[in-house]
């Protein structure tokens, strides 16, 4: 099997100069090679269309995409996503990690049980790259939609989906929670995500993200159920105090 399926990554990239050659040694170095790299640039203002263009010029599979409006990383995603022509489609952001079996093992689990969703365990560093805190594992049994709407256990940079069986599955136009919504979609549609609990990815958590500030966001995730899961009220009141408790622990505890 080693090779056989060709994945697309996708990656959105803004003013990411910092990060983008240490990321693409992840890639470039993988055990499985049968990928391209679609990443697209969303008007950066910083030295990363310079980079991207200096590492497409190495690499026939690296393949940037240059935007001339900013639009945010959900339109971004999606642009690649459209142009995507691997059986797989794999998630990961330009500061982002992945051990360099990621592809390897990931494919290789994901044809063993037949999977058409898939994520993995992960793990954490800081903004310098530092490792911080312990593994977060993924759930033994198949995620569910309802499953989802309690935890955020997907992470972007883990996930990977079979577009040659299900489709090809976008992310919304809203600036953030653009990748919860789409694996929300793929879930209510009746798939479910099977878990690997391998650690095989590293998220970079910077200052001031989202992940940093989860309590001012349980509002915005409520509004975000109603609108987007078309949740009841009660529905997302309940799932929104699920949601907040679970990235307590995840983040705090």
């Amino acid at each position: 099997m080693k090779n056989e399926f060709k994945v697309s990554i996708i990656t959105p990239v803004y003013n990411a100069e910092r990060f983008l050659r240490e990321t693409s040694s992840f890639v470039v170095n993988q055990t499985y090679q049968n990928w391209e790299w679609l990443l697209v640039d969303d008007c950066s203002q910083d030295n990363s269309r310079n980079i991207l263009k200096e590492l497409a010029s190495k690499d026939k599979r690296i393949k940037p995409v240059f935007l001339d409006i900013n639009g945010g990383s959900g339109p971004a995603r999606n642009i690649a996503i459209d142009q995507a022509s691997g059986k797989y489609i794999a998630f990961l952001d330009s500061d982002d990690f992945w051990s360099l079996n990621k592809l390897e093992r990931h494919v290789a689990f994901m044809q063993e049980h037949d999977a058409s969703f898939s994520h993995t365990s992960y793990g954490f560093t800081n903004e310098e790259g530092n490792r911080i805190r312990d593994t977060y594992h993924v759930s033994r049994k198949p995620v569910t939609f309802k499953d989802l709407l309690k935890r955020t256990e997907i992470s972007c940079l883990t996930a990977m989906y079979d577009q040659e069986k299900i489709g090809k599955y976008f992310m919304p136009d809203v600036r953030r929670k653009q990748d919860y919504a789409l694996w929300l979609s793929i879930l209510k549609d009746g798939y479910c995500s099977i878990p690997l609990d391998e650690e095989l990815a590293l998220y970079r958590q910077v200052k001031g993200s989202a992940t940093n500030n989860k309590f001012k966001l349980i509002f915005k995730h409520y509004s975000f159920l109603r609108k987007y899961a078309q949740l009841s009220r009660l529905e997302a009141i309940k799932y929104s105090i699920h949601w907040g408790l679970n990235g307590l622990k995840k983040y705090y505890l």
